[in-house]
């Protein structure tokens, strides 16, 4: 299901929602936290890992053909499995998802290409960074866009929620109109059908629209370079310790570039230190 068209809201009205709804996790009953809490050893006690992932959204997670989680995201979250003794269940979740699973206890940690952001921050605990993603605008090469102030030109599609959605919000001219659709494969399957003319996007989507419509698709603009993070609940400071030595790990042993030699065909880049309003760590 889509949204109809409309005209974008001012971005003071978007970012005032947005950042209603991600303080969302603050008006949980104290019990509610109290159930939240989570250490390894419960999660060694309980006898598996539950992961929310994205499940439409290759390479970096995605359900194939035989309805097995796999992915980047997914061999990231296995090994952690291992190195904590459990086996792994993956729960996939759409874009918008992603946080309201984490924070009511549905899932125990988030491996769900997890762009790291301050608004993000205030609502669960980021790990340090493990992964990079390009956030772009994906056109076909017909499609006539040079600047930022072209897109208002265009029927512009999103997944709702997603760094993308924030991007083209951010840039786009007033009076743009912006489509959000559910989730990854359905801002996708929008512009392959006309739906859009063009979409925000990650760095993988030129690939996947391209491999349904050959050499038709093409990067017009490049917003930014996100970093991806574990999420997990604030204030379990455990945990979070848990996950970050694992990432110093699989980044120290060589296991982290074999993950992204097999998925992204290339090395993994330099990861910061710090992220401004981004703490990798439970203070």
């Amino acid at each position: 299901m889509t949204d109809t068209p409309i005209r974008r809201p001012t971005r003071r009205g978007f970012l005032a929602t947005g950042l209603a709804v991600l303080a969302a996790p603050a008006i949980l009953s104290v019990n509610a936290r109290m159930a939240a809490a989570q250490t390894v050893s419960e999660i060694k006690s309980k006898g598996k890992l539950i992961v929310g992932i994205q499940g439409d959204n290759a390479p970096w997670g995605f359900v194939n053909s035989q309805g097995v989680q796999e992915g980047f995201d997914a061999d990231v979250a296995k090994l952690f499995g291992q190195e904590l003794g459990v086996p792994v269940e993956f729960v996939p979740t759409a874009v918008a998802n992603r946080i309201p699973a984490l924070v009511t206890g549905r899932v125990d940690i988030l491996f769900a290409t997890m762009g790291m952001y301050p608004d993000r921050a205030k609502a669960i605990q980021f790990s340090k960074p493990y992964a990079a993603n390009d956030v772009v605008l994906v056109a076909p090469k017909t499609t006539v866009i040079k600047t930022a102030a072209d897109m208002k030109s265009f029927v512009i599609g999103v997944a709702r929620s997603s760094a993308q959605d924030t991007a083209v919000t951010k840039a786009a001219p007033e009076g743009t109109v912006i489509r959000r659709f559910d989730d990854d494969a359905a801002t996708i399957q929008a512009m392959l059908s006309g739906q859009v003319q063009a979409v925000g996007a990650n760095q993988f989507y030129p690939i996947r629209l391209n491999k349904a419509q050959p050499d038709t698709y093409e990067r017009k603009l490049d917003f930014l370079r996100q970093y991806n993070g574990a999420g997990t609940r604030l204030g379990q400071k455990e945990w979070n310790e848990a996950v970050n030595a694992f990432i110093d790990k699989i980044k120290a042993n060589g296991e982290l570039a074999k993950i992204y030699q097999k998925w992204m065909g290339f090395a993994p880049p330099e990861f910061p230190t710090s992220m401004e309003g981004v703490p990798f760590t439970v203070g």
